[in-house]
């Protein structure tokens, strides 16, 4: 009788499906450090807390506004990611919980 392969977890192949886009991965690793890769004085909020608003994301990597809002909102959905309004804004920052989480199932399932 054959044996059949364990089901991925679906929270991990959501994840690796984020980050196999080469844009979303660059994006996620600028929130790492958004103080270094985004401009501090024209924050409407703490990065540190908040997030950095999709506006500066978008003005950094070049593309519509409408491309990095569903880059990042692949990259939420899939648990990489927080968003937080603050007014009209939309910022992100990640989730290192969640990362550290990702990053530990995939040592296991690899």
């Amino acid at each position: 009788m054959a044996e059949t392969a364990p089901t991925p977890d679906p929270d991990l192949v959501s994840a690796l499906r984020a980050l196999s886009n080469p844009v979303r991965l660059q994006l996620l690793q600028w929130l790492r450090e958004p103080e270094r890769h985004f401009p501090m004085d024209q924050a409407i909020a703490d990065p540190a807390e908040v997030g950095v608003c999709v506006s500066h994301i978008q003005a950094r990597a070049g593309l519509a506004q409408s491309t990095v809002s569903a880059y990042m909102a692949e990259l939420q959905r899939a648990g990489l990611v927080r968003a937080t309004r603050v007014g009209k804004w939309t910022h992100y920052k990640r989730d290192e919980q969640r990362i550290a989480q990702f990053v530990a199932a995939l040592g296991k399932t690899l």
